[in-house]
């Protein structure tokens, strides 16, 4: 990595005063916009203070371990790919979550499980930190009969048919990723001559799905390109929580073609074929963001 992406590591009274501290918009805020912000872990100094020490707990880091840019998984693999490609890695197992960070890339890695419930909560726990970037690197089962397995989606937004996004944002506040993390994620994939392809995912709680006519039939009528569990959430708890959040999915099943449900043998093998590429990828991809991004949010409120 370049000499400029090195970063001093804050001392721990540092970097919990940072975690800690409560930003105080210049603008005169109202009392409607006070009470919606005091729900939120980032405007609340009784929440942060709680998030922070569960954090450090869920994830095993202390809070000055953490980079300034957020790679999140569902998936062990990826934590320990990332320990093995960057150089002096701090890797950690807490109560529930793994992380590792690099100082010399100023990335973190969290792996935080699976699922709508654990999404929202990791999005709230980062929200402490302020992080300048965040990327999800997760899988997904591809509906639109061009995927195939190994290809890569942008999502530009989520339909919201989980069960949690709903306590962050009204039902009609639309889930989209932040626009220049996922500008910044296509043109490392164009630079490395990688296709991907964009549209809108469908976040779900329902497990064994494939087997639902009824959902199935929701899917086409929605026209959705992939099925996966957790962009929605993290969407709008990011959006709820002023962290920026992107996502670059890999395919890992085609659920909706005759034989093409994820098997043990099959999940195999797309690890053995395509995550070392996708980790890869959200490595770089958050490192241009942090050697050519300016400044990612765009929007006040």
């Amino acid at each position: 990595m370049p000499e400029k992406r090195l970063k001093k590591k804050a001392t721990k009274k540092q970097a919990r005063d940072r975690a800690s501290k409560v930003k105080v918009s210049k603008k005169k805020l109202s009392l409607k916009q006070i009470k919606i912000r005091s729900k939120r872990v980032y405007a609340n100094a009784a929440n942060r203070k709680i998030a922070v020490d569960m954090l450090e707990r869920y994830t095993g880091h202390e809070i000055q371990d953490f980079q300034e840019y957020i790679i999140l998984t569902n998936f062990r693999y990826y934590t320990h790919r990332f320990c093995t490609i960057l150089p002096d890695v701090h890797y950690t197992e807490g109560s529930a979550f793994k992380a590792a960070s690099c100082s010399a890339s100023n990335v973190t890695i969290i792996e935080f499980g699976i699922g709508s419930a654990m999404a929202a909560l990791v999005m709230e726990l980062i929200a402490v930190l302020e992080p300048k970037a965040s990327l999800f690197l997760g899988m997904c089962g591809g509906t639109h009969s061009s995927l195939k397995v190994g290809d890569f989606i942008l999502p530009i937004g989520a339909i919201r048919a989980e069960s949690v996004s709903q306590h962050f944002m009204p039902a009609q506040v639309p889930a989209l990723p932040t626009f220049k993390i996922q500008k910044f994620a296509s043109q490392v994939l164009v630079e490395h001559d990688h296709d991907y392809r964009t549209g809108v995912v469908h976040s779900t709680d329902l497990r064994l799905w494939e087997f639902d006519e009824d959902f199935k039939e929701t899917l086409y009528r929605e026209r959705v390109i992939a099925v996966e569990m957790e962009c929605a959430t993290l969407f709008i708890t990011g959006f709820a929580s002023k962290v920026n959040i992107g996502a670059l999915l890999l395919v890992s099943d085609l659920p909706l073609k005759r034989g093409g449900i994820k098997t043990k043998k099959s999940a195999n093998s797309v690890f053995k074929s395509f995550t070392d590429n996708h980790i890869e990828l959200g490595i770089e991809i958050m490192a241009d963001i942090a050697e050519r991004g300016d400044r990612i949010r765009h929007y006040r409120w």
